[in-house]
C-alpha cells in the first residue's frame, strides 16, 4: 500500500511536492466497527477509495456521520483500522488534520466575528503562520465570493454567505482532501448552482480530493465521479459514475420546432416514441432508426439539436432516496 512518508518541521507535518502528486489510494477501512451502546453504527466496513470527488449516500442513520468523524480522527472506533492519506486515522489524527478541510453540515460560525477573522484563525489552527494565513484568507474569501463582504460581522450574513464561509474555512489551509457534509443545506436553486460549480472546481482545478455527503442524487450525479452507499453500517456499492450512469439503448431527440410533429412522423413509421420533457425517447434496435430520424428531420424542416443515448440515472438505482429539491429536510 501506498504511504505519505510525513516529516516534522517544528510541530507540522510537510509533505514534498512528489509525495503530494504521487497516486494514493486515498481512504482505506477493514473490518471498521463502531458500536454505541445497542446501535451498531458501523459494521464491519471495508472501503478503499482513490482520490477524486466521491459522493457518499445512505439512509438516515446509515452511518455516514460516524464515518466522517472516524476519517477524521475525531471518533475512535469500536474495532478494526483506517486510514487516509496513508495516515493512521486512530494514532495520526493530529497531523492527518493538517491535510483535511472538514465542511459540517449545521450552523456552526461565531456571528460576532467577521469572515476574516474567522478564516484566518482557522488558517492558524490548521498550521498556517499568521502572515501566510492572511494571505490565504484573502485569496480564499474571494475564490468563495466573499470578499467585498469579508470584513462584516457574520451576523448579517445570509445562509448562503454562511455555507461559503463554511468552505472558504476547509478550503483556506490547502488541504488534501475535504470531508463536505451536506454543504447545499438551506440554498436556494440559485445558491446550490453555484455552491455545486466551486466544489467541482475545487476538485477538478485544483486537484483537491473530495467526499461529498448529500441526500440529493442529483447533486451526487452532477458533482462526482465516484459514488459511495452505505446501509445500517455496511458497504452497499462502491462504484464509478461511469459505471453506474451507462449509456441505454434509448435515444434522445431534442429538435427546433414542433417536436409533436416528428413524434407523430416516427410513429407513421412504426417507430415507439414517448415524450420526457423537450425530448423524444425512442428505443433503439439498429442503426436504421438514424436514417429514420435523419429523414425525418429533414422532410419536417426540423432543426436537430440533439440526437444522443440516453444514461442511467441514479434515481433508478435508488428508489429509496430523496431525489426532489422539496424533500431537502430528510437526512442521509
Amino acid at each position: 500500500m501506498c504511504t505519505i512518508e510525513a516529516r516534522r518541521t517544528g510541530s507540522n507535518v510537510q509533505l514534498s511536492d512528489t509525495e503530494r502528486t504521487t497516486h494514493l489510494t486515498l481512504i482505506r477501512t477493514v473490518r471498521l466497527t463502531k458500536r454505541f451502546a445497542r446501535v451498531m453504527a458501523l459494521d464491519g466496513l471495508d472501503l478503499e477509495l482513490e482520490p477524486g470527488i466521491i459522493g457518499l449516500v445512505g439512509a438516515n442513520g446509515a452511518g455516514k456521520s460516524t464515518l466522517i468523524k472516524i476519517l477524521l480522527g475525531l471518533l475512535q472506533p469500536t474495532s478494526g483500522s483506517g486510514e487516509v492519506m496513508g495516515f493512521d486515522v486512530f494514532r495520526q489524527g493530529p497531523e492527518l488534520r493538517q491535510f483535511v478541510g472538514y465542511m459540517p453540515e449545521h450552523d456552526c460560525l461565531p456571528t460576532e466575528v467577521s469572515a476574516t477573522e474567522f478564516v484566518a484563525h482557522m488558517a492558524q489552527i490548521s498550521g498556517l503562520p499568521r502572515a501566510a494565513a492572511r494571505e490565504r484568507t484573502a485569496e480564499t474569501l474571494r475564490h468563495v465570493g466573499l470578499f467585498e463582504e469579508r470584513y462584516r460581522e457574520m451576523r448579517g450574513y445570509s445562509t448562503g454567505m454562511k455555507q461559503r464561509v463554511k468552505l472558504a474555512q476547509a478550503l483556506v489551509h490547502d488541504p488534501k482532501l475535504m470531508l463536505l457534509d451536506e454543504p447545499t443545506n438551506g440554498l436556494d436553486p440559485e445558491g446550490r448552482d453555484e455552491m455545486l460549480h466551486l466544489i467541482r472546481r475545487i476538485g477538478t482545478e485544483f486537484g483537491v480530493a473530495i467526499v461529498l455527503s448529500s441526500h440529493l442524487l442529483s447533486e451526487i450525479e452532477r458533482v462526482c465521479d465516484h459514488l459511495v452507499e452505505i446501509e445500517d453500517g455496511r458497504l452497499v456499492r462502491s462504484a464509478s459514475m461511469t459505471a453506474l450512469t451507462a449509456p441505454t439503448s434509448v435515444l434522445a431527440i431534442e429538435v427546433d420546432g414542433d417536436a409533436g410533429q416528428l413524434a407523430d412522423r416516427l410513429r407513421e413509421q412504426g417507430v415507439a416514441v414517448n415524450r420526457s420533457g423537450r425530448f423524444l425517447l425512442v428505443q433503439k434496435e439498429d442503426d436504421a432508426l438514424l436514417d429514420i430520424i435523419r429523414d425525418s428531420v429533414v422532410d419536417l424542416e426540423l432543426g436537430l439539436v440533439r440526437l444522443e443515448q440516453s444514461r442511467r440515472r441514479l434515481e433508478e438505482l435508488f428508489q429509496s432516496l430523496p431525489v426532489e429539491e422539496e424533500q431537502e429536510g430528510s437526512r442521509v
